[in-house]
């Protein structure tokens, strides 16, 4: 039986030799690839959602909660949105071998950059095997090699989507080593993974804090970071009222279990008595446990005391917590005590004040009035995203095709020799 250690060499060796190949593929043929793809997935249905029964049988089991059954779950509406992501990268520019910022120099020569992968990376998840295509269509795109890690508990979906990539580059007369699935569920594995530094140019964790946390600790990989989503709305005193009804509830109502879910509502003390009756009535309506400060609790009786823990906390299921704040300044400092870099949304008339709360609040997304669930890749026109980076170095925010290259110099010169 291979060893976990030699199975990782092979999977690195495999996918360093694919690269190599991918960096002169032509967008033609790795957009063929993704079409293929897209057909292997419509064909293969209900093969696919009969694997997935399998895992959410196994998961409920198991014990996992709603949030991430919820992840875990495909259905022909999740499918289809798959399909129409991967048409979505097809449209797409290939950034591979833009040139940019081409100047003269004194000496004649030209200096610019070109766009280049990557090389191989190493994506790491749990739970949503919609992953499993994302990622590997957007790596294929942006001529990165892949090896993929799923969580165990999404294996017979992983295991199915895979397939279908596999066809998809075959029939394309591509490597197959371009997109590898690791197969066996055995957890030493990941910390294999993460210390390939000879085969792997960067490891892209998914999944809960714990998990992201473990990988970074002891990867001599590079890691682009998605930590934890606690974002957070803050209705201003110049808020809509509808307006900041209708974003609020569902920046935390469309779905629970996305890192993009508000976990914690702000609002200005002089819209508290307009907005909040209703609001807090609509979410108790939903079914949404409430948490609030004392002057939160002075407007419902359902609404239990928030601690020092619920700010901090990504709840990723039907539970808000609440926070009346004095002033902008307050609510901006909240954030940045409590948030974790990932998105935030101001909803007000005024101008100002919206100007203000992007310019001051450090988070990979901030919002004007708009709903926190619009921070995805898709709805920013990435077609996908492999995560949500809340690094500041080398990506920030969804991460798309560009996130997933680097630049490089070149420079043209004719016969040019240095003085």
């Amino acid at each position: 039986m291979e060893s976990v250690e030699n199975l990782i060499i092979r999977l690195g060796k495999n996918a360093k030799n694919a690269a190599k190949s991918l960096r002169s593929t032509k967008t033609q043929t790795k957009n063929t690839a993704l079409t293929n793809i897209a057909k292997q997935i419509k064909q293969n249905k209900k093969t696919l959602l009969s694997a997935n029964q399998k895992d959410l049988a196994q998961g409920k089991n198991a014990g996992l909660n709603d949030a991430l059954l919820d992840r875990l779950m495909l259905n022909d509406e999740r499918i289809n949105a798959i399909i129409k992501s991967l048409n979505q990268i097809i449209a797409l520019p290939d950034p591979i071998g833009e040139i940019t910022d081409l100047r003269f120099r004194p000496s004649g020569i030209q200096v610019g950059k070109m766009r280049v992968p990557l090389g191989v990376l190493g994506i790491i998840y749990e739970s949503r095997p919609n992953v499993t295509i994302d990622a590997g269509a957007l790596c294929l795109k942006s001529g990165n090699a892949l090896i993929l890690r799923g969580g165990s508990e999404a294996i017979h979906s992983n295991l199915g989507l895979y397939q279908c990539i596999k066809q998809g580059l075959l029939d394309a007369g591509l490597d197959e080593n371009c997109a590898q699935l690791i197969q066996t569920t055995n957890r030493e594995v990941v910390g294999e993974l993460t210390r390939a530094k000879d085969y792997i140019d960067a490891i892209i964790p998914r999944g809960g804090k714990s998990l992201v946390e473990a990988i970074s600790k002891n990867a001599k990989v590079q890691i682009i970071k998605h930590l934890h989503g606690v974002c957070h709305t803050y209705i201003d005193k110049d808020a809509d009222t509808q307006k900041a009804i209708s974003i609020a509830f569902n920046a935390k109502t469309r779905r629970y279990g996305v890192c993009n879910a508000t976990e914690t509502l702000l609002v200005h003390a002089s819209a508290a008595d307009r907005i909040l009756p209703e609001l807090i009535a609509q979410y108790l309506a939903k079914g949404v446990a409430l948490r609030g400060c004392e002057k939160t609790m002075q407007l419902s009786d359902q609404i239990t005391a928030a601690t020092q823990q619920d700010w901090d906390t990504e709840y990723l299921s039907a539970i808000l917590s609440i926070r009346i704040v004095s002033s902008m300044s307050e609510a901006i400092e909240h954030i940045e005590k409590h948030g974790s870099g990932h998105t935030e949304s101001i909803i007000s008339e005024n101008y100002t004040s919206g100007r203000r709360f992007i310019a001051e609040v450090d988070s990979a997304s901030v919002m004007i009035n708009a709903s926190t669930s619009f921070a995805d890749g898709f709805e920013y026109g990435l077609g996908a995203e492999i995560g949500i980076s809340t690094d500041k170095f080398h990506v920030r925010g969804p991460v798309g095709l560009e996130g997933l290259t680097s630049q490089k110099y070149i420079v043209l010169g004719d016969g040019h020799i240095r003085a």
